[in-house]
């Protein structure tokens, strides 16, 4: 009688981004081969064929890959749609494979032949890597989103701090710069030196034509302060109006890309049959957010496993009559740090009549405070309940059940 591992050669990938390594081996951990091709889908039919050739006599290919959503997605997807066996080979488990082998160098018939070792040797603990596209779409346009929202921080920055050599009261007629307004008047009157012989009539038509409101005495308001500050006029200063104008119209341009990312992410998420926009808190781009990063929820069987996953858990080491229980630091950070934000938000109050927005969680974070816990600890608690309510929303496709909100000081 054959062992069932018997049956397969195992072909470990290391994906880049020009091109891919395979190494392939028999179920004794024996090396067959080995390919190294273009990561272009026109050369994988190639690639297949030689693959085949290696493979031993009556046995199947199974392909273990590190990376099936990025650069070796289109590998993944063309080989399932083949219907070839593709497992998901995580990228610790190979650095381990690699040091546990000695192996002082790193190369990629390294990494490929270790992936091929975590593959044999796991291969029945190691998930399926079938194609997702809806995940990889949603993925693409969070990573967008993320990299905007860090052009609009370093935008405002630079603009704040050319403006205010300019219009030193800004603050007090622009609350945010990135408002339809501010950005109309600053790309029309970059410096007070524009806004010579302006009237308060052809200021307020302005203002009016972006904000589509007409605020009294704004113009007036605006004129007067520009008045009072005096001269702020300096040398070069047409370069420095040009520089005003550019960074306002570029932040104008990144911030309606940014609603058009989310329009995106509104349709996408129409595919999932996740209702987490249900929970008040949590918007279209938090709920992108999070189901991009937790991927598929199948990969967690329980609410345990995703709270580990998001180091909301802490990991046990026990030995002995020794049972201790630490931080897990081998955790997806940006998944602990979005339900920290969440958490954070359901758990406080808002506003000046200090609303209570979700009842149960500000009782629960308010509890483990009152048992004598730090503020980080009763977070904690809140994080690992969120983790509880948003998994089964997940796997069981049930909306959230809001409580009655309140306010703490009436009117």
């Amino acid at each position: 009688m054959f062992h069932p591992k018997m049956r397969y050669t195992y072909a470990g990938i290391d994906s880049h981004k020009a091109t891919h390594t395979a190494v392939f081996l028999n179920c004794f951990f024996e090396k067959a081969g080995e390919i190294s091709f273009r990561n272009a889908p026109g050369e994988f039919p190639g690639f297949l064929k030689e693959a085949e050739k290696i493979k031993a006599e009556g046995t199947t290919l199974v392909f273990g890959m590190e990376d099936v959503s990025a650069y070796g997605r289109p590998l993944a997807d063309f080989l399932s749609k083949r219907g070839y066996l593709v497992k998901h080979v995580n990228a610790n488990l190979v650095a381990q494979e690699r040091k546990n082998e000695s192996l002082t160098r790193k190369t990629d018939s390294v990494d490929a032949q270790s992936a091929a070792r975590v593959l044999l040797s796991k291969f029945d603990k190691l998930p399926n890597a079938g194609p997702q596209d809806k995940i990889w779409m949603l993925k693409s346009l969070v990573a967008r989103r993320q990299f905007m929202m860090k052009s609009k921080t370093a935008l405002k920055g630079q603009l704040y701090a050319m403006i205010f050599a300019h219009y030193p009261s800004y603050r007090e007629f622009f609350t945010e710069i990135e408002g339809k307004s501010s950005l109309a008047f600053l790309k029309k009157y970059p410096s007070p030196k524009k806004l010579k012989g302006v009237t308060a009539e052809e200021l307020t038509d302005t203002l009016y034509a972006e904000s589509r409101f007409k605020v009294r005495g704004k113009a007036e308001q605006i004129l007067e302060r520009v008045e009072k500050d005096g001269d702020t006029s300096s040398d070069f200063q047409d370069m420095r109006d040009y520089a005003v104008v550019s960074a306002a119209s570029q932040l104008e341009a990144n911030l309606k890309e940014m609603e058009g990312i989310e329009a995106l992410l509104a349709k996408v998420l129409e595919l999932f049959d996740y209702p987490l926009t249900t929970m008040k808190g949590i918007d279209t781009v938090l709920a992108s957010s999070i189901i991009a990063e937790i991927g598929d929820i199948k990969r967690f069987p329980t609410p345990a496993k995703l709270a580990q996953y998001a180091a909301v858990a802490p990991v046990t080491y026990a030995s002995g009559q020794k049972d201790l229980k630490f931080a897990n630091h081998r955790h997806n950070r940006r998944l602990n740090s979005l339900f920290y934000d969440l958490a954070l938000l359901v758990s406080m109050t808002a506003g000046a009549r200090k609303r209570v927005i979700n009842p149960f969680f500000y009782d629960l974070y308010h509890r483990k405070l009152s048992e004598g816990k730090t503020k980080r600890q009763a977070l904690k608690s809140v994080q690992r309940r969120l983790v509880n309510i948003i998994w089964n929303m997940m796997t069981k496709g049930e909306p959230y059940i809001n409580p009655p909100s309140y306010n703490l000081v009436e009117k």
